[in-house]
């Protein structure tokens, strides 16, 4: 175990110390209130000039936050390096995830070095820096996501997901969860974010999937396809993530329903646009942004205008912010070196909201190093901020000759093994962690904390230790409403002890106030049984029949729980359903979500009710059924694998995340492959779109995909001159015989034709400059 005091070590990469002189108030140092700190805008410049490197007991001084604000500094190199992801334990101990081999120069030498780590942080002598570092896991590859349970850690080290269990912050087995955890993508397209959820489950950004440790088991399940980097939860569990260019994405509904129809693409309430704005307000110009040169992208004064880099962002639960804040989400912009503060909003299941200000920022630096990709909630009621703190952020994979130019211009390679971890509290304020104790009734009481960070762990808590014992005060709590909060904890944590009753889970669903009965409707799913299903069943007839609108679409998705023991009471419920609310896209989704491969039989048995072709239920149904019958036409992907192996490896790990496997497009990503005159239609265009990418709007079969949409850019990859002309071909013959496509194959001589005429080419095309060709 080492301990770290004075003086703070920046260590370079050349593995040269320099020593940085500091002491304890300027480990401490703190930016305060934009009122009070001077942070010069650095004048607008055709070539922004070099961006030091910033010592840690200086970069705070960079920053401007929002007034009535501060930031600390808690943690710094070398005690901690390239920080992507934590979580913190009882102890308010920090247990990080060091990507320490991310993009170690332009082209990415060295990626496969086993050099990540996972690492426990603590403040030995409770003064609010950290300064102790133990090593728990070593000789990692990327490591980007943990998730600490029962008596251990998850960790994803693409591909795989793995199980430690620890003794004592020491590894004594190792138990392989998911071996395909990252299915494909790259570093900036594969899975992460192990979020342990309101409901007991783990679920992830960019993936399908969720787990649950089940009587020593692992339980993996389909879900919802959420997001690109980082995953929160709000009080009442519902789900948050964005991608790069949108600010924030969400849930409506509860995240284990409705993703059971594999020939539906998508699910209203599901993967929404929370906040829909998603202009930026950097301090400075930021001209280090991968697609700089092109139109919009930078303002009049090279400034960043809107989201190209959105990370993790997380939806402050703390109690140490104030009323105002009670419903906010903040999203770190790491390209344009800021933290943006959201207003959220809740009618009814939808929630909406908008930038928090125009023209500035939360948080915002004129340190170009200062790289925020995670945030948290804290022990102490603060939020954390994880910063990578270095130059080169953008993949290998999307990286432009534009953007490498000004990395070499600018010395923004090295060094590479900083990392600083901030956490911002109300200005003036030294709060103190909450630690979380081992007695049964205390942990109860902390149901009801007012941070949510204290309730979430409790929960936990309670569940890993198996706390039976406070079953009966569970139960009591359950029966209050002065609380909502202890609740519907304890709610959940019945649930995780397999210990809610049938009756529990009606008498919530009965309940006047909203708040409780969607807790109700969603803890049904796991006392719907043989014994109880018939109970559930007239209830949620009930619910129908009383027009409850708020409730409608959860009855459609908990149909799918009764279908198990009465498929005759279930579809009852959805044809119910589908005549009360015919044009009702929440509800028409959630009933469709029921009925893989039964789209056509259900929409002839509701002929008489909903007669109106144009009602949506009718619409939405027509869209599925045509979508399976042109399925049926795809061709064979295993013969296309085995024809184009090195195109089909190409596609899963770049193309697929955004395009999706069936070739149909992702919702907010990008446009569909499958029978698209871009992709069938003239191969040079085709060839000059994938090496070096699209922007701005395109017609597809007559209709314009545009942001917001779809992301207002796709990235070529013909800049990476190691990209094999063969392998490009493939990828694209591919593309051109999947699916419903059947067009000619492109050869390796035609990707180099095309490639040579265009060298020298640093920017994207535009669908005008395509129809020249």
């Amino acid at each position: 175990m080492k301990k770290y005091r004075y003086p703070i070590l920046i260590l370079a990469v050349s593995s040269m110390l320099v020593y940085c002189k500091t002491n304890k108030q300027t480990s401490q140092q703190t930016a305060s209130s934009a009122a009070t700190t001077v942070a010069k805008e650095e004048k607008p410049a055709p070539n922004a000039g070099k961006s030091p490197f910033i010592p840690a007991s200086e970069t705070i001084g960079k920053m401007v936050i929002e007034d009535g604000f501060e930031v600390k500094l808690v943690a710094a190199e070398p005690l901690v390096s390239a920080p992507v992801a934590m979580q913190f334990d009882d102890k308010a101990r920090m247990w990080v995830v060091e990507m320490v081999g991310y993009m170690p120069d332009t082209i990415g030498t060295g990626e496969d070095i086993p050099n990540g780590n996972v690492v426990i942080l603590d403040d030995k002598n409770k003064d609010g820096v950290y300064d102790d570092r133990k090593v728990v896991i070593d000789s990692l590859v990327l490591p980007r996501a943990i998730c600490l349970i029962d008596n251990g850690i998850l960790v994803a080290e693409p591909t795989n997901l793995w199980f430690y269990e620890l003794k004592n912050d020491q590894v004594v087995k190792k138990t392989l969860v998911d071996p395909k955890y990252t299915e494909g993508g790259n570093v900036e397209h594969q899975p992460n974010g192990l979020l342990r959820a309101m409901d007991n489950w783990i679920y992830n950004a960019k993936s399908d999937k969720r787990y649950r440790r089940v009587g020593g088991k692992w339980v993996i399940e389909h879900t919802h396809f959420r997001g690109q980097w980082g995953i929160c939860q709000d009080n009442y569990g519902r789900l948050y993530y964005n991608n790069n260019s949108q600010n924030l994405l969400g849930d409506y509904f509860p995240a284990g329903l409705g993703a059971w129809n594999k020939n539906q693409r998508g699910v209203a309430g599901y993967n929404e646009k929370s906040v829909a704005n998603n202009k930026v307000y950097p301090l400075h110009p930021t001209p280090g942004v991968n697609r700089g040169y092109m139109k919009n992208v930078l303002d009049d004064s090279l400034r960043l205008n809107e989201f190209t880099a959105a990370a993790a962002p997380v939806i402050y639960r703390g109690d140490l912010f104030g009323k105002n804040y009670d419903f906010n989400a903040f999203v770190p912009e790491p390209s344009a070196n800021l933290i943006k503060r959201d207003f959220l909003n809740e009618k009814g299941y939808v929630v909406k909201g908008d930038i928090a200000y125009k023209g500035k920022e939360f948080l915002a630096s004129t340190d170009e190093r200062f790289r925020p990709v995670s945030l948290y909630n804290a022990p102490d009621g603060s939020m954390f901020v994880l910063d990578m703190y270095r130059g080169i952020i953008q993949h290998k994979t999307y990286l432009t000759p534009y953007l490498k130019d000004q990395i070499g211009k600018r010395d923004l390679t090295q060094p590479l093994s900083a990392g600083r971890i901030y956490k911002i509290v109300p200005k003036g304020t030294n709060p103190k962690p909450v630690t979380i104790p081992d007695g049964a009734q205390e942990l109860v009481k902390l149901l009801g904390h007012p941070n949510g960070w204290v309730r979430d762990r409790a929960q936990q808590k309670l569940i890993d230790g198996k706390y039976n014992q406070t079953v009966p005060a569970l139960r009591e709590a359950i029966k209050q409403t002065a609380d909502p909060l202890l609740a519907i904890h304890a709610l959940w944590t019945l649930e995780g002890l397999n210990s809610l009753k049938p009756e529990e889970a009606l008498s919530w669903i009965r309940q006047s106030a909203w708040t409780f009965r969607a807790q109700g409707l969603y803890a049904s799913t796991a006392v719907i049984t043989p014994g109880s299903y018939q109970q559930f069943a007239t209830a949620f007839d009930g619910i129908v029949d009383s027009g409850d609108t708020l409730a409608a679409p959860y009855i459609a998705f908990l149909a799918k729980s009764i279908e198990k023991f009465d498929q005759n009471a279930s579809r009852g419920l959805l044809n119910k359903l589908a005549a009360k609310y015919p044009n009702n896209r929440y509800v028409s989704d959630a009933i469709i979500s029921n009925l893989q491969d039964q789209e056509e039989v259900f929409q002839s048995a509701i002929s008489a009710s909903v007669s109106d072709q144009n009602a949506l239920i009718n619409k939405q149904l027509t869209r599925v059924v045509t979508a399976i019958r042109n399925a049926q036409g795809n061709r064979n992907p295993e013969m296309l694998k085995k024809e184009f192996p090195k195109g089909e490896a190409l596609f899963t790990s770049v193309c697929q995340t955004c395009h999706g496997a069936d070739g149909g497009g992702v919702k907010s990503l990008a446009p569909p492959l499958n029978q698209s005159e871009w992709v069938t239609g003239n191969k040079d265009k085709l060839i000059s779109i994938v090496l070096f990418g699209l922007t701005g709007p395109v017609k597809v079969n007559g209709h314009v995909y545009q942001t917001p949409e779809v992301s207002g850019d796709m990235p070529g990859i013909g800049y990476d001159k190691d990209m094999p002309n063969e392998d490009i071909a493939q990828l694209l013959s591919f593309i051109r015989r999947s699916w419903r496509n059947n067009a000619d194959k492109v050869t390796t001589e035609e990707v180099t034709k095309v490639r040579t005429k265009l060298t020298g080419r640093e920017k994207a095309f535009t669908e005008a400059e395509l129809n020249g060709i």
